[in-house]
């Protein structure tokens, strides 16, 4: 069996704008090294000053050296039946993977990683990075953070590994059912194969235990797996940092996502950005001119008393005002996304042919107003929305009161056959913030439920 131990040196812009610039292959048959091929590359692309202060490589050394595409064929041909080792394999390898599809090629190599497999075979270490192995084992590295002495130094730590290796870990690593090569670098895969295949909020974790990433998950394994194929920069870097993964079973999905944009806005972590955000800053709100027209308009929240739906920007509300505009047909001049004009026009909306032009009553378009208003948030009534629990014998449930999200609980199915009202939920409810996102996710629920 042959191994091609290999390290990259690169721009340092991510997986998918990464570029190499220096590359080395030690073909290692277990106890030799058998072939050798190192090549500073040429980026195509400026290398930024703080990855020449980390690796010595400058813009000068680089621009006569072989493009990516003339070493190739060669990178092809001395990794071709072999299995591919790397520390932290994934990075070195999703990179090189990256390189040749932009040729056209698909690359594809069998994986080890030299960090996991320390894990396994040298465990109790308080880091894992090839400078403290190398520290701890004494192997000397002759050039740190450049490709040979890096790759040099990976070499002679997996045959150390390879004669250590009483359990068959390599071996098991290499079974195509295992996942190892796959598995973020510090993430034990007992951790992933103890997930639950259910409904539920997962987190990610670093090694300082701070929740990174919160998720949530029709099967919580499933998501979990796919996040470590996905080849997007978060993503890879998200999974380098995760070292545990906990979860919270919900029963439902509807409950999966209250659950996990409360946990977003409680725990802030670093790779959720959508739901992140702050609270609220400007509402919209409805009030009848002189004419008997009803108009619709945002202002900040301070300023209403009583807003239809909140947003968290002046953009974001304009987008929702605009989009009820189109559906239900309204006039931009009377929801305020234009201003001192005569005819109605909008840049993103047909010529306006209703109220504005004297074409239709007011009666007629305050009608398409109220079904607007009427289509907002989840109401203004009192509701119980009863879902999945996590057992046979609990009902999940969300509870809104006067049209606020008051929060989600479990209760005994027998119980809840005794509880008529909503009201009567809020004692067994556990207490959630009402916002934005709550609300348009009990709206897309209550309109996806109504469409069945």
């Amino acid at each position: 069996m042959l191994y091609t131990v290999i390290d990259i040196e690169t721009t340092g812009n991510g997986y998918k704008g990464s570029k190499i610039t220096e590359i080395s292959i030690f073909v290692f048959d277990g106890k030799t090294v058998v072939d050798e091929f190192t090549s500073l590359v040429n980026p195509e692309q400026n290398i930024p000053p703080f990855i020449t202060n980390l690796t010595g490589i400058t813009n000068a050394m680089v621009r006569n050296a072989p493009k990516f595409y003339e070493i190739a064929k060669k990178v092809q041909e001395i990794t071709k039946d072999t299995i591919f080792v790397a520390h932290n394999v994934n990075f070195d390898y999703n990179i090189i993977h990256e390189e040749f599809k932009n040729l056209g090629f698909d690359f594809k190599r069998k994986k080890l990683c030299t960090v996991r497999l320390s894990r396994k075979i040298i465990p109790g270490l308080n880091s894992y990075s090839l400078g403290n192995i190398c520290t701890v084992e004494k192997i000397p590295i002759n050039g740190r953070h450049r490709a040979k002495g890096d790759a040099e130094a990976t070499t002679e730590l997996f045959r150390r590994l390879i004669e250590r290796d009483n359990n068959f870990t390599i071996n098991s690593f290499l079974n195509p059912k295992s996942r190892q090569a796959t598995l973020p670098p510090l993430l034990d895969k007992k951790v992933v194969d103890n997930l639950p295949e259910t409904f539920g909020v997962y987190y990610f974790k670093n090694l300082a235990k701070e929740v990174i990433y919160v998720g949530k998950a029709n099967n919580i394994k499933q998501r979990v797996i796919s996040h470590f194929y996905d080849k997007k920069k978060k993503e890879q870097t998200m999974c380098l940092e995760t070292a545990d993964i906990s979860y919270t079973k919900t029963g439902s999905e509807l409950l999966a996502l209250l659950h996990e944009s409360a946990e977003i806005k409680h725990l802030y972590p670093k790779f959720n950005r959508a739901q992140r955000r702050a609270g609220e800053a400007v509402g919209l709100f409805s009030y009848e001119d002189q004419k008997g027209i009803i108009h619709l308009a945002h202002n900040r929240l301070k300023l209403i008393p009583n807003p239809l739906i909140k947003f968290y920007s002046v953009s974001e509300a304009r987008n929702y005002i605009e989009a009820l505009c189109k559906e239900f047909e309204l006039c931009p001049k009377y929801c305020h996304l234009q201003t001192n004009v005569s005819s109605c026009f909008h840049y993103q909306l047909k010529e306006c042919k209703g109220i504005c032009c004297d074409k239709e009553s007011v009666k007629d378009y305050n009608i398409r107003v109220y079904k607007a208003i009427k289509s907002i948030g989840i109401g203004a009534e009192n509701l119980i929305i009863k879902e999945t629990g996590r057992t046979e014998n609990e009902v999940g449930f969300a509870l809104i009161l006067d049209g606020i999200y008051q929060g989600f609980g479990y209760i005994d199915v027998h119980q809840s056959k005794e509880l008529d009202n909503p009201e009567d939920y809020q004692f067994f409810v556990e207490p959630k913030k009402d916002n934005r996102d709550i609300q348009r996710i009990i709206a897309a629920y209550l309109k996806t439920k109504s469409n069945l």
